[in-house]
């Protein structure tokens, strides 16, 4: 019986949640920062989902525009996460409400971990259909199933959720957990993420604890 793709439902709400996040940040980054909304990269962002989801991903043309999607949406949220720490760092209206504050901070960090799942899971392996079609025998990303096959059932591969995880871990332990980066690009995209991730909690904790004292 051949292996079932996997649902392609959870990849594109976790694109148009960040499309949202995105919105949400640059309409009220830009009130705070007295300029004006950027829509240039949402707008981006839903011409390449809706090309992808009219045509799917099997298409070698097709394959490139998800990949063009994904590093836009991480350029996005590493962009939302500097003008977060710039305004951070030269101080504003938002940094002097503690809940506006964590609120900002809560979308960049979540941005960031969607992206960067986002982004594992279309470079691991070759992307969501070689995968399936022709699973390689050394992965970008050594999940414990694949470690330790006994303990998987029979043609086990990670899916989506399984790299919404290793984000989930990554931006939360600041190291690898479970999952082992084995490819070079694997270990440099999760240390980028530990990196955002530490800068976020750190400031955004270190000026909430300012305000509320």
């Amino acid at each position: 019986m051949e292996p079932r793709a996997e649902p392609m439902w959870p990849p594109v709400a976790a694109v148009l949640l960040l499309i949202v996040l995105n919105l949400v940040l640059s309409l009220a980054l830009s009130v705070h920062r007295g300029g004006a909304p950027r829509w240039g990269i949402p707008a981006v962002e839903v011409l390449l989902l809706a090309a992808l989801i009219v045509r799917g991903r099997r298409h070698e043309t097709f394959r490139r525009a998800g990949i063009a999607l994904v590093m836009l949406l991480v350029a996005a949220a590493l962009y939302g996460t500097c003008i977060l720490i710039d305004v951070l760092v030269t101080g504003g209206a938002a940094t002097n409400s503690a809940g506006t504050l964590l609120a900002y901070g809560s979308f960049v960090w979540l941005a960031n971990n969607v992206a960067f799942a986002l982004l594992y899971w279309e470079f691991d392996g070759g992307g969501p259909a070689a995968r399936l079609a022709h699973p390689t025998e050394f992965p970008d990303l050594a999940f414990p199933q694949q470690l330790s096959p006994e303990l998987a059932r029979p043609g086990w591969r990670p899916i989506f959720w399984d790299y919404l995880y290793l984000g989930l871990t990554n931006s939360v332990a600041f190291s690898p957990t479970d999952v082992m980066p084995l490819a070079r690009w694997a270990k440099l995209a999760m240390a980028v993420q530990a990196l955002v991730s530490l800068a976020i909690i750190g400031l955004v904790i270190a000026r909430a604890v300012n305000v509320f004292t």
